[in-house]
């Protein structure tokens, strides 16, 4: 009965438009790899949620505010961010940059500071996939960095990342050595 309680959460949000694509895949051998080590795996499709973006409007930055004024799907979101010992961040590269669902979600984040407290202190996990041969000319870097300088910035321990390229839907896992290392962080993450 122990067991089931202390196992760890790890919380996936999937910030592609292709349920089926390259980062899904890296995020799908990380749930594997943080399974196997015993974690409890959810997964969130933030395409297919209505999430509105950040109005900017700093209501939940009020000391009193019990949280983010729009109502929408992160409200049922925040709570298992707050509560998960565990992030994965799965997202392709669109425009030199993280997907445009990835930064929605990853600013509607400022108010998460009102579901718990210290939300973001927390293992994360990112998994990227770009389409051209290296994450400079693909762009790449500029999504590593912007998750290494927003994650520092609150405290949140980045575990790991996994990237690498790919095009078409898949083909990500012919990389035999990246994709078990997507294995491995996922393990790293449920210990």
């Amino acid at each position: 009965m122990s067991d089931v309680k202390n196992r760890k959460k790890v919380l996936i949000l999937l910030g592609s438009p292709r349920k089926n694509g390259n980062s899904a895949a890296l995020a799908e051998r990380i749930a594997a790899g943080a399974e196997s080590a015993g974690a409890e795996v959810e997964s969130l499709f933030i395409l297919g949620m209505d999430i509105k973006p950040c109005r900017a409007c700093w209501s939940c930055q009020n000391p009193d505010a019990p949280g983010c004024v729009i109502k929408d799907d992160m409200q049922a979101v925040f709570p298992k961010l707050a509560e998960a010992d565990a992030w994965v961040i799965a997202t392709p590269v669109h425009w030199f940059n993280m997907s445009a669902q990835t930064k929605l979600w990853m600013d509607r984040c400022f108010a998460l500071p009102r579901y718990g407290k210290n939300p973001f202190r927390k293992k994360i996990g990112v998994a990227i996939s770009y389409g051209d041969t290296d994450a400079v000319a693909s762009g790449a870097v500029n999504a590593i960095r912007c998750f290494q300088d927003s994650f520092k910035y609150v405290g949140a321990d980045i575990a790991g990342m996994v990237y690498g390229s790919a095009l078409e839907a898949g083909d990500i896992r012919r990389n035999e050595e990246l994709m078990a290392a997507a294995e491995a962080l996922g393990r790293q993450l449920a210990l």
